[in-house]
């Protein structure tokens, strides 16, 4: 004889089931950029026309410690280790980051282009950014730091200067205000970078001529 089911039981069985998994699931993903607004595909847009030549500049990837070479957050616990944020995640990894968000602000504050992804080969740039990291750590409720160094090549001269950026900002527990202090750290390191820019000598007429 073959044993009857109660359907009202199993149904019940079967919500039971699926209320469980669901609390099993995983929790979506975070997504946080370093782009203080909406990026600037420079893959895709053009060098703009002017009636004066724009300023081209160039920012290769930035170089940072392999460590922080991922997308995820990367985070102090306060007990002297590491911690990977599984859960907060950059939009890119961090170097793409770095690169785009310092590229826009260089473009913003110079009124430059980035001719790096823009594919025109025979232009040369006026300015070359290279940019490494040191150190960048952060901590929830305590501080987030950073140690960066950066070269300027100007290319009708080959005139070089170099600097380097140092930051520390305060965090509070949220992981909103370590993408903000980061975001203000790349901020100033832009600034210092424009600055350097704008105090190297000016460059005589035959300098100019290629």
């Amino acid at each position: 004889m073959i044993p009857s089911v109660k359907l009202p039981m199993l149904s019940a069985e079967l919500l039971l089931a699926a209320a469980a998994l669901a609390g099993c699931a995983s929790p979506e993903p975070r997504y946080y950029t370093l782009a203080p607004g909406p990026a600037i595909d420079a893959g895709v847009a053009p060098i703009p026309v002017q009636s004066k030549e724009p300023l081209l500049i160039e920012v290769p990837p930035v170089r940072v410690p392999e460590r922080l070479n991922r997308a995820n957050l990367l985070l102090e616990d306060g007990n002297g280790a590491l911690k990977v944020m599984e859960q907060d995640r950059w939009s890119a990894p961090l170097p793409d980051e770095l690169r785009d968000a310092l590229s826009q602000e260089l473009q913003a504050s110079l009124g430059a282009v980035d001719i790096y992804h823009q594919g025109v080969s025979r232009v040369a740039p006026m300015y070359r950014i290279t940019v490494e990291v040191v150190r960048m750590d952060a901590g929830l409720g305590n501080r987030a730091a950073a140690i960066i160094n950066w070269t300027v090549q100007r290319f009708p001269d080959r005139k070089l200067t170099s600097g380097q950026t140092q930051a520390e900002l305060p965090t509070s527990g949220k992981v909103n205000s370590v993408v903000a202090a980061y975001q203000q750290i790349i901020v100033n390191t832009a600034g210092d970078i424009a600055a350097a820019i704008h105090t190297l000598p000016p460059l005589s007429q035959q300098q100019r001529t290629p």
